[in-house]
């Protein structure tokens, strides 16, 4: 179905595009038989995809990353495709536009990528809000489904003072998501991957992590790195997540690298995500899992367009994975073919 709808999708310009199919998917799932269509074809089930990480219990390994459902719209109808877990955001404390349009583009030959967003959603009061109406009236068949508040800062709020900008959101979502990611590795805010610093990022860490109680109630902090850093910048980051003790890293985000591309958009700037990164998020995952000694979980994201990617990056030493491009590259059947692997092993 998705292989006969993609060629013409691709004729637009990317962002429109989420919005048309966001907004019409939301509408067939309205719909009973809609909503049993979409379950019924792509919908994996089996006790042995479940997984307990970080204290959390996950219906299946396969989430959706940050970045797709910006403002918590669609986190039923991801649901219903067959995700375990639904990564809202990133979410920031005010709303804002992001950057100039366009900002997002396909590289078809690369099948990657180059979104330069911003950090564009509604803020967080009205994202709150909208997670809330969805437990309140959360389906039976999803009530086991995880959801995570990936959280970042206000492009007009300096560096110095980013800290006040986690805090707000942390407090704001503590009651409605699962678990929180911060995210200091977006290219796309200026100086915001400055934050990866040790120093100021165990300023933050530390300081949410203080603030990681309510009703004896406390939520997973996972920090979101790049694939760019060094060695030396990834062992940093492992004595960080031991001595923050936060839960654990989603490895990666999106890369300012452009090697090896040979789309015509090659040139903008940006994060780029997709099949470019397959190997560099893997050995990322591998060299963090082997350096902690699997002291901590990893959540594996970066360039999984097929059940092998994934199964790759669990073997690295993943936890659990997460799609994004390849979701919309591959289309939705791909969150199947991963569980499917998954149950055949």
């Amino acid at each position: 179905m998705y292989s006969l709808l993609k060629p013409l999708l691709f004729q637009f310009d990317p962002e429109k595009v989420h919005y048309f199919v966001t907004r019409n998917l939301k509408r067939f799932n309205k719909l009973w038989l809609g909503r049993s269509i979409i379950r019924g074809v792509w919908n994996v089930h089996g006790a042995r995809l479940e997984r307990e990480v970080f204290g959390l219990k996950f219906p299946n390994p396969v989430g959706l990353a940050a970045g797709f459902d910006k403002n918590g719209e669609v986190i039923g109808e991801m649901a219903n495709l067959g995700f375990g877990f639904i990564e809202v955001g990133t979410v920031t404390p005010l709303p804002q536009q992001g950057n100039e349009k366009p900002r997002m583009f396909r590289l078809p030959a690369d099948e990657a990528l180059i979104n330069r967003m911003g950090f564009n959603n509604l803020g967080v009061d009205v994202v709150a809000a909208r997670i809330a109406a969805y437990r309140k009236n959360q389906p039976e068949n999803q009530k086991g489904i995880i959801i995570g508040g990936n959280i970042g800062k206000n492009k007009v709020t300096p560096n110095e003072d980013a800290v006040s900008d986690y805090i707000k959101c942390f407090d704001k979502l503590f009651d409605v998501v699962d678990y929180f990611v911060v995210n200091v590795s977006s290219p796309n805010t200026p100086g915001l991957r400055a934050l990866q610093e040790k120093e100021p990022l165990m300023h933050i860490l530390n300081t949410l992590q203080q603030r990681n109680r309510k009703n004896d109630i406390s939520r997973p902090i996972l920090l979101k790195i790049a694939p760019d850093l060094t060695d030396e910048q990834l062992d940093d980051i492992v004595e960080i997540v031991t001595e923050t003790k936060i839960a654990g890293v989603i490895a990666t985000n999106t890369t300012i690298s452009r090697e090896g591309l040979t789309s015509a958009h090659k040139g903008e700037t940006g994060g780029l995500s997709g099949r470019p990164l397959t190997k560099r998020s893997t050995e990322v995952i591998t060299y963090l899992h082997k350096k902690s000694n699997g002291t901590f979980p990893i959540i594996g994201v970066g360039g999984i367009h097929s059940a092998e990617d994934a199964i790759e990056k669990l073997n690295a030493g993943a936890a659990l994975v997460q799609l994004y491009t390849g979701f919309i590259y591959e289309g939705p059947g791909l969150i199947g073919r991963i569980n499917k692997k998954v149950l055949s092993l």
